[in-house]
């Protein structure tokens, strides 16, 4: 008999007809009731074991991580919590866990013993939720952008240019270690590499997909990148993705437009098909906030989050006027902030970024027009000569989660930025070119998806909302 998914079952219309499941034990209770999940759902089926028909040397194999083959009457529950249930009466062993080493027990794990499991911990609710979000989420994007006739583009992982500027690249060589080949004044002759330049792992798509753009209309791309940033925080990772929509003839105002739209459909869409998910999640947070002093504690539930950027349209701020702010808090004057702000020019940090979103403004908040010299090189200069035209959006709990710009479209500008800042124009000289032929106003943004995820769900440490987190000193997996 062909099996059917727990899914399907628990939401079944009609009972008493034979049906078969697959799955994995959660627990086995009073040697007759078996807890089944197939990853389908978060919730588990109850199959009920006819104990005393049933061999010895079966029941003492249905251990927690077991998989199982059970067939049986899907029949109405008796039990709370549960509409339906299955009567086995036949239970086949199909993968064995043996409980003395079986790590994931039917009890409440510390999240980092699930990160040194994390092969593992994806059996457990919480995990499992996470991951069908993040799916759900990462069909969300792509159902976006198709739907508005983006053309999606796989720009290289291998790269010669840093998009950031910033240098913290992880490098790609086939060069021998242990003996590199130098050029006459001693420094590594990268001629004799196998790309014949020095390339790195990408850290963003975006110059590759302005290009496209240029022909293109309007494109996103949605991939992998890295960053070697030697930090352990639980908001940074060397190996995440990053969505990056690149569109012709928009300016500042329109970009800012596209990346609210799109942020609020692909959440909209996430809540209409993870409910269940999304609610125990919810549930999980709330426990978690308990155990917290009152102060710590979040004024909005996950639900409530998820609303709160639904319900409210965003309020579009430039720099200067939320510099003010800053300054003129209650927070800034008695030194409550961590970095107090005392003067324009001033990099934003994340509990600037919360107090405008959730004490001055209660609402998400765009803000834009930034000082030119703590942006990007390639954002478009203001003709107040110290601006750019970027934006950043501002959310609940979690501070920073969109940012981009319009770029700057004007050859010579573009290159004095570069000068300014020591990028050859050699090396970019095929980025220089959509300036130099047919060069338009033009814009996109970034948003790294384990950020949009971490938002989503809820979780409060970037290394849960991937499968397998790559951090310095971990590539574990």
């Amino acid at each position: 008999m062909k099996h059917t998914k727990i899914k399907d079952l628990l939401n079944s219309p009609s009972t008493l007809q034979e049906v078969n499941a697959k799955g994995w034990v959660r627990t086995f209770r009073n040697n007759q009731f078996i807890a089944l999940n197939d990853g389908s759902t978060i919730n588990n089926i109850q199959c009920v074991v006819d104990f005393e028909n049933t061999p010895d040397e079966i029941l003492k194999r249905i251990t927690t991580g077991a998989a199982i083959s059970v067939t049986g009457n899907l029949v109405e529950s008796k039990g709370a919590g549960q509409k339906v249930e299955i009567q086995v009466t036949q239970l086949e062993i199909l993968g064995d866990a043996d409980p003395e080493k079986f790590p994931m027990q039917p009890k409440k794990h510390s999240l980092e013993f699930l990160r040194e499991n994390a092969h593992l911990r994806v059996r457990t609710n919480a995990f499992g939720a996470i991951m069908r979000v993040r799916s759900v989420l990462s069909f969300a994007v792509h159902s976006y952008f198709q739907q508005k006739g983006f053309v999606y583009v796989n720009t290289p992982i291998i790269t010669g240019a840093d998009a950031e500027g910033a240098g913290e690249m992880f490098q790609v060589t086939s060069l021998p270690l242990h003996s590199l080949p130098k050029t006459e004044e001693g420094a590594i002759d990268y001629k004799k590499d196998f790309f014949g330049k020095h390339t790195n792992l990408t850290v963003s798509g975006q110059l590759e997909g302005e290009t496209f753009a240029m022909a293109l209309g309007q494109i996103y791309t949605f991939g992998p990148t890295f960053r070697a940033e030697n930090s352990n925080t639980s908001r940074h990772l060397a190996e995440f993705w990053m969505i990056e929509p690149e569109v012709a003839f928009n300016d500042l105002d329109d970009n800012m437009d596209l990346a609210e739209d799109f942020i609020q459909y692909v959440i909209r869409y996430t809540m209409e098909q993870c409910p269940d998910d999304l609610q125990f999640l919810t549930t999980r947070l709330l426990e978690e906030e308990k155990t917290k002093p009152q102060a710590e504690r979040s004024e909005m539930n996950l639900l409530e989050k998820l609303h709160f950027v639904l319900e409210n349209k965003f309020k579009r701020v430039s720099y200067t006027e939320a510099i003010d702010i800053l300054r003129d808090s209650v927070p800034n004057k008695k030194k409550k902030f961590q970095f107090v702000i005392n003067e324009w020019g001033a990099d934003l940090q994340s509990e600037h970024e919360r107090y405008l979103v959730e004490k001055h403004f209660k609402c998400p908040v765009i803000l834009y027009d930034y000082p030119a010299n703590i942006k990007a090189f390639y954002m478009r200069l203001n003709e107040d000569g110290k601006t750019v035209r970027a934006m950043d959006i501002l959310f609940p709990g979690i501070g920073e989660i969109v940012g981009g710009s319009q770029r700057e479209e004007r050859y010579d500008v573009l290159v004095e930025k570069m000068k300014t800042i020591g990028i050859d124009e050699k090396e970019l000289s095929w980025y220089l070119d959509t300036r130099r032929f047919g060069s338009a106003v033009h814009s996109g943004f970034g948003l790294g998806f384990e950020r949009l995820v971490l938002f989503v769900t809820g979780m409060t440490n970037i290394r849960d909302v991937i499968p397998f987190p790559r951090t310095p000193g971990n590539a574990e997996f």
